[in-house]
C-alpha cells in the first residue's frame, strides 16, 4: 500500500558529463554572470587558478581558503571579500568544504552559487548549510544557499585518490540510505536512493582497483547526484547526528568519519523499520534486515578504508562524549535515542571492530 507522502523537487540546473567543465564560461554567461569568485581549498589552488585562466574576464577573485566544517571565522573572512569585491556569483570547485563556503557566503548576502563537485559529497543538491562554532556544527536549511547551477564533470575526479574517493563515496551513501527511513520518506526517494546505493556499492570497489576507470567515475559521480538529491529532499537522522558531532566537536574529516560510523549507525535502526532495512540490504547484495550493518562493513573493508575511529583522531573518550551530545540534542530518527548502547555501538566504530 502507497502511504501519503509530500514531494518538492528543488529548482536546479545541472550538466552531467565527461568535459562539461570545459563549459563553464559560456554557462555563466549565459545565466549573466559577470564577476565570478572562485573557491576552493588551499590545496586546490592550481586548480583554482586554472579554473580562472579559463574563465578569462569573469574571474573576480580567486579564493582559496576553504576549509573542513566552515568555521565561522573563515566564512565572515569570506563574505567581507566577496563584499569587498562586488562578485555576482561564486564558483564552487571541489567538495563538501568548498562547497560549504560558498554556502556561507550566499547566506549572508545572497550571492548565487555555481558547483562544480570534484568528489562525491553531494552538498551541491541540498539547501542545507552547515557552520562551526566554538567546536559545535550547527546546520540548517535556507533555500538562498541552493546552488543555481550545478556541473558533474566524472573526469574531474580521476585526481582524487582511491582511498578519499572511497570514503566520499560512503559520505554520499549515506545520504541514499538515511533517505530509506526519513522522517518525509516518499516513494520517488525511495527508487533514487536505492539507485544511488546500487551505483555507488558498484562502482566504489572498481575504482578502487583502478583508480584512472572513467566508466566507474561515472557511475560513482552518477550515484553521487542521487544521493545528493536524497539529501536535499527529505530529512536525516541518527547517522548524520553521530558525523556532525565528530567533525565539528573532534574535527574529524568529514568523508572517513560517514564511512566508518555508518555500519554502526544502520546496525542500530536495523529493525526500526524493516521493510527499508530489508530493501538496503538487498541493494548491497544482501537478503535481510539484520544483515545492513555487517553489509557496509565489509564494504569498508573490500574499499580499503580505515575501520576505526581511533585512526582518524578521535580521542579514547570520544564515544562517550560523542553519545551524550548527539542524544542531548538529537534528529528525528526512527527509533529512540538509546546513549548506552550508541556509547557501546561508538566504543566499537572506535576500535575497528564490527557491530553487533
Amino acid at each position: 500500500m502507497i502511504e501519503d507522502f509530500y514531494y518538492r523537487a528543488l529548482p536546479v540546473q545541472v550538466y552531467f558529463g565527461q568535459g562539461e567543465s570545459s563549459k563553464v564560461r559560456s554557462i555563466l554567461t549565459e545565466q549573466g554572470y559577470s564577476s565570478v569568485m572562485v573557491i576552493t581549498t588551499p590545496e586546490q589552488n592550481k586548480s583554482g587558478l586554472a579554473m580562472a585562466e579559463q574563465l578569462g574576464d569573469l574571474t573576480a577573485e580567486v579564493y582559496p581558503h576553504a576549509v573542513m566544517h566552515v568555521p565561522v571565522e573563515v566564512a565572515d573572512q569570506a563574505v567581507a571579500t566577496a563584499l569587498n569585491k562586488n562578485i555576482d556569483c561564486c564558483l564552487a570547485l571541489g567538495g563538501g568544504s568548498t562547497i560549504g563556503l560558498a554556502k556561507a557566503i550566499a547566506l549572508k548576502t545572497g550571492i548565487p552559487i555555481v558547483a562544480i563537485p570534484t568528489t562525491y559529497a553531494g552538498s551541491e543538491m541540498t539547501t542545507v548549510y552547515g557552520l562551526t562554532e566554538n567546536k559545535l556544527k550547527k546546520t540548517g536549511k535556507d533555500i538562498r544557499v541552493l546552488p543555481k547551477v550545478v556541473i558533474y564533470d566524472p573526469e574531474l575526479s580521476l585526481t582524487l585518490p582511491a582511498d578519499i574517493s572511497a570514503s566520499s563515496g560512503m559520505n554520499a551513501m549515506a545520504h541514499s540510505i538515511e533517505a530509506l527511513y526519513a522522517q518525509d520518506k516518499n516513494p520517488i526517494i525511495t527508487l533514487l536512493a536505492l539507485e544511488s546505493i546500487r551505483s555507488l556499492s558498484q562502482a566504489l570497489p572498481q575504482i578502487v582497483q583502478s583508480p584512472e576507470n572513467l566508466d566507474a567515475r561515472k557511475q560513482a559521480t552518477y550515484g553521487a547526484w542521487l544521493a545528493g538529491i536524497c539529501l536535499g529532499s527529505v530529512g536525516m537522522a541518527l547517522h548524520h547526528k553521530l558525523c556532525h558531532t565528530l567533525g565539528g566537536t573532534f574535527n574529524l574529516p568529514h568523508a572517513q568519519a560517514h564511512a566508518i560510523t555508518l555500519a554502526y549507525s544502520v546496525h542500530y535502526n536495523r529493525n526500526a523499520d524493516i521493510e527499508a532495512m530489508d530493501q538496503l540490504a538487498k541493494a548491497l547484495g544482501g537478503t535481510s534486515h539484520e544483515q545492513v550493518g555487517q553489509l557496509i562493513y565489509q564494504l569498508n573493508q573490500q574499499l580499503n578504508i580505515p575501520l576505526a575511529l581511533k585512526d582518524i583522531g578521535l580521542p579514547e573518550d570520544g564515544p562517550q562524549e560523542v553519545a551524550r551530545i548527539t542524544c542531548a540534542n538529537p534528529y528525528y530518527n526512527p527509533r529512540p535515542y538509546d546513549q548506552a548502547e550508541l556509547e557501546a555501538l561508538l566504543k566499537l566504530a572506535y576500535a575497528g571492530l564490527p557491530p553487533g
